[in-house]
This record gives structure tokens, C-alpha cells and sequence, in this order.
């Protein structure tokens, strides 16, 4: 590739990069990885570059696959050193900071097809279709992965929901 298409190229991985690196990061829970998962598909895209009619949406089904792929492989099983970190870090003033963590945390225990599911329906904002597309799923298993998946989560981050039911007309309430 030589010439504008190199330059349309580079603009683009400018401008997809760290969004690409936040959807990996949420898919597989390391930054490490998710930089692995971001380089493979952006390797992948420039090799096709020519070809492909929607870059970003090529980008980001890529790079959900790459996530998914790196927690999958045996040897990308060692721990971060996240055990040298304090247990609890100090509260922020507004708890902003510790209930992202304590939501990546919980996100990190869901299963990883699941985790896609819910990054890109929730993070992206995609909707049922469209992340059946991306993962090349039918739009039931992707309702049922999101379901399982939002089961996870709020497992995984004890919260006890209990279902709100609305009256009918003409019921009493309570």
C-alpha cells in the first residue's frame, strides 16, 4: 500500500485506536492483551485495506475476536503482578473510580463470548443485530448471551435485583 491509501490508513489507526484498545481492554481484561488484540487486527486491516468498505466496523469485529482469542490461548495465562497492589485502594471523592474498577473486575468473570456480547451491545451501544453481525452469531444467541451475561455481571457484583412489577389497571397496590 503506497500513497494516499497509506495516509487514509494512518489517519484511521489514529483516530480507532483507543477506542479499539478500550473495546479489547473490556473484552479480555488486560491491557496487555488487549494491546496484542489490537495489533493483530490492525495488521490484519492494513493487508486488506484496499478491500474493505467499512474499516471500523471490519476493525471492530476484529479486534473482539483477537480479545477473545488472546484469553483462550494457554500460554497468555500468567498473572499480572496485581497481587503487589493494596487490597482495596483509597476511595475516590466521588466513587466514580472505584465502581469502574469494581465493574471491570466483575466484567473480567464473565465468560468471554459473553463479555463480547455485552461490550458491544453496552459499551458500543450496538444493537442486537448489529452484534450478531460483528460476531458473525445468529440474533438469538446473541439475546441469550446477553441475558447470561447480564446474569454474570450482576452475580459477579452481588447485586440482589428483584424484578419491579408494575400493577395492572384496576389492581391495588400494596
Amino acid at each position: 500500500m503506497k500513497g494516499p491509501d497509506e495516509e487514509e490508513f494512518r489517519e484511521f489507526v489514529t483516530n480507532a485506536r483507543d477506542t479499539l484498545r478500550g473495546i479489547a481492554y473490556l473484552t479480555c481484561g488486560s491491557w496487555a492483551m488487549a494491546d496484542d488484540a489490537v495489533g493483530a487486527a490492525l495488521s490484519k486491516l492494513y493487508v486488506r485495506w484496499n478491500r474493505i468498505t467499512s474499516p471500523y466496523a471490519y476493525a471492530r469485529r476484529t479486534v473482539v475476536l483477537a480479545a477473545i482469542d488472546e484469553t483462550r490461548r494457554p500460554w497468555r495465562r500468567e498473572q499480572a503482578a496485581g497481587h503487589l497492589l493494596p487490597d482495596r485502594p483509597e476511595p475516590d471523592p466521588f466513587g466514580a473510580v472505584d465502581e469502574a474498577m469494581r465493574v471491570r473486575a466483575a466484567l473480567a468473570q464473565v465468560p468471554p463470548g459473553q463479555r463480547a456480547v455485552l461490550v458491544l451491545r453496552f459499551y458500543e451501544q450496538l444493537s442486537v443485530e448489529e452484534t450478531a453481525e460483528v460476531l458473525g452469531r445468529s440474533q438469538g444467541t446473541v439475546k441469550s448471551q446477553t441475558a447470561r451475561g447480564l446474569a454474570a455481571l450482576r452475580a459477579a457484583l452481588d447485586v440482589n435485583e428483584t424484578p419491579v412489577t408494575t400493577p395492572q389497571r384496576g389492581e391495588r397496590t400494596p
